[in-house]
């Protein structure tokens, strides 16, 4: 692809115009930066995001050209990072964690001319849009196949930080799981980190030890999978890429983000002078949330299953948080036939039903 012709603005625009000169168009790529919260080598969240910004050099060509930083931990020094992108020339930034949120918004407001994307938050600016994916429809998937898989009627989730995000996919795959078998319970561990895989290793072996049978998990590391497939007869899914290297077992099936498509759109509107900020939440149904291939670990007949509620959340036939459904202090949340909805999901606080202890504050 020819790189894309800009035409000179700002001072040099005005200066040129008033000496009579013609405008000189600048030669040159789009420079695109992003930024990320662990190791593109984590096999799971980063990794994802980096295979993105992969497909858009491949699609773009020499039109644009992209930059990351990897491993930005959360806060001061995130503000630190996307600043020297800027410096670097970047027009647009993607900040690919939560907790990435204020310093994008901080940076934005002093880079006015630059885009900024800030993935999984909702603080908006003229030059700030935010992007995030469904999780919790893919977690009503894989929900059903572990209510169906365990033996011992107990399953586990690892979660990273209480916020609404996380506790969406807890509350959709318990949901899922106690519709097949309303004998499962879930222990939900707490890691406190993205991405820390001893602490995510631990986490799997303590529910392992108190009799968990299936582990998922909101972090984004291959430590579980690997602690599964030491103990021995333990199921896990894939989280945020299919982490293949675990199946047919531990990993018999995964939720993958597919980020690609929203990447190539929004460098292209870019290109094209079209970008406004935005809000973007994409599920199964617009292939930013995929199910990763269930392995002949499952029953046929589960799998069947699996893919049949895969199927009718993606045509929208039908929502994960559909009631009846109570919250865990036995109030009702939503009647029959009733359908959360997007502002409420977006700051969930609260457990269903049937899920046993606290949500940290």
């Amino acid at each position: 692809m020819k790189r894309r012709t800009l035409l000179a603005s700002g001072a040099g625009a005005a200066l040129a115009a008033s000496l009579g000169l013609p405008l000189r168009a600048q030669d040159g790529p789009l420079k695109v930066g992003f930024i990320y919260v662990g190791p593109v080598g984590d096999g799971g969240w980063t990794f994802q995001h980096d295979q993105a910004r992969q497909a858009v050099e491949a699609h773009f060509g020499d039109a644009v050209e992209t930059i990351y930083q990897e491993s930005v931990p959360e806060g001061a020094d995130a503000e630190r990072a996307i600043t020297q992108m800027v410096l670097q020339g970047c027009k647009l930034i993607f900040t690919t964690s939560f907790g990435y949120m204020d310093a994008t918004v901080n940076v934005a407001a002093q880079f006015p001319d630059v885009k900024f994307e800030h993935a999984t938050g909702y603080k908006t600016a003229p030059n700030l849009a935010t992007y995030d994916a469904r999780f919790y429809e893919g977690r009503a998937v894989i929900g059903t196949i572990a209510g169906r898989m365990t033996k011992s009627n107990k399953i586990g989730y690892i979660g990273s930080f209480p916020i609404p995000e996380v506790i969406q996919g807890i509350n959709s795959s318990f949901i899922h799981a106690r519709k097949v078998n309303p004998d499962v319970e879930m222990v939900v561990a707490w890691a406190y980190t993205w991405f820390d895989p001893a602490k995510e290793a631990d986490a799997a072996k303590a529910m392992i030890e108190q009799g968990v049978d299936v582990v998922m998990q909101h972090t984004d590391s291959t430590a579980p999978q690997a602690a599964a497939a030491e103990a021995g007869n333990v199921f896990t899914f894939g989280q945020a890429s299919d982490m293949a290297a675990f199946k047919p077992t531990p990993r018999i099936s995964s939720i993958i983000d597919n980020w690609a498509p929203y990447y190539i759109k929004r460098v292209q509107a870019v290109l094209d002078g079209t970008w406004e900020s935005s809000r973007f939440w994409g599920g199964i149904g617009d292939g930013e949330v995929l199910i990763g291939d269930i392995t002949e670990a499952v029953p046929a007949e589960v799998k069947a299953e699996a893919e049949a509620l895969r199927d009718a959340i993606g045509s929208g036939a039908y929502h994960p948080f559909t009631g009846p459904l109570s919250k865990q202090d036995g109030s009702v949340w939503l009647a029959e036939g009733e359908v959360a909805t997007d502002e409420v999901l977006s700051g969930m606080n609260f457990y269903v039903e049937g899920i046993v202890g606290d949500i940290p504050s």
